[in-house]
């Protein structure tokens, strides 16, 4: 059998951009605990309520009583409390990270929630139960995705059949984060995400601002 030399060039490259870490520059502050430790306090300041307007977000996701929420990528927990409350005693939520070091500090901050469950999942898989939750969420976090294919892939197999998945994003400009950080700390432009999103096998439902010049929001279903 004959081997053309440009084709497995080709697909050497392809498979070696599959297996790239797409987020280092993202990620460089969270290589280990201390890093972290730093972070959790500002996704959990008090001033973060007047920035993000959880209230506000909950209700544009469409979340509701009943509901199985998966907060991917919770960090420290900030989200939890809303969310518990938004899907009430007959809903479920699942914070899902990466990291131990904040699925502990989400448990404290979570420890009066009697909705939510916790996940350690890992760079390639949320590692959820399969077809269990209504919508998943990615507040703040898809740009840290190292390995962005598998982990939509992970969290398709965990969505309902009707489920959908919600991704907040920051823009990707110099108003959007603090010395316009933004600028190299997010590495793709809104189209960029939502056409990296639909190659995964997803398709956009909806994609709009959430806070003008700061974040924007897309509701993604899967493709069929």
């Amino acid at each position: 059998m004959k081997t053309v030399p440009g084709l497995f060039v080709a697909v050497c490259l392809f498979s070696a951009a599959g297996l790239t870490q797409v987020a280092k520059t993202a990620n460089q502050n969270y290589k280990d605990e201390a890093g972290r430790s730093k972070i959790a306090a500002t996704l959990t300041d008090e001033g973060r309520d007047a920035r993000q307007k959880p209230k506000e977000l909950i209700s544009q996701l469409g979340v509701r009583p009943g509901m199985t929420v998966a907060d991917i990528g919770t960090g420290p927990g900030y989200m939890l409390p809303h969310l518990s409350a938004a899907v009430g005693p007959s809903g479920v939520v699942y914070a899902e990270d990466i990291f131990p070091d904040f699925l502990n500090r989400a448990k404290v901050n979570a420890q009066s929630l009697q909705n939510v469950k916790f996940f350690l999942g890992n760079e390639k898989s949320v590692e959820l139960p399969a077809a269990t939750v209504d919508l998943a969420m990615i507040l703040d976090a898809y740009h840290h995705f190292d390995y962005p294919e598998a982990m939509l892939a992970s969290i398709k197999r965990a969505l309902k059949p009707d489920g959908r998945l919600a991704i907040v994003e920051y823009h990707k400009n110099e108003k959007s984060m603090a010395n316009g950080n933004a600028l190299t700390h997010i590495r793709k432009t809104r189209a960029d995400f939502v056409k990296e999103i639909e190659g995964y096998g997803f398709q956009a439902v909806q994609v709009a601002d959430f806070v003008p010049d700061v974040q924007w929001f897309g509701i993604f279903q899967p493709k069929q």
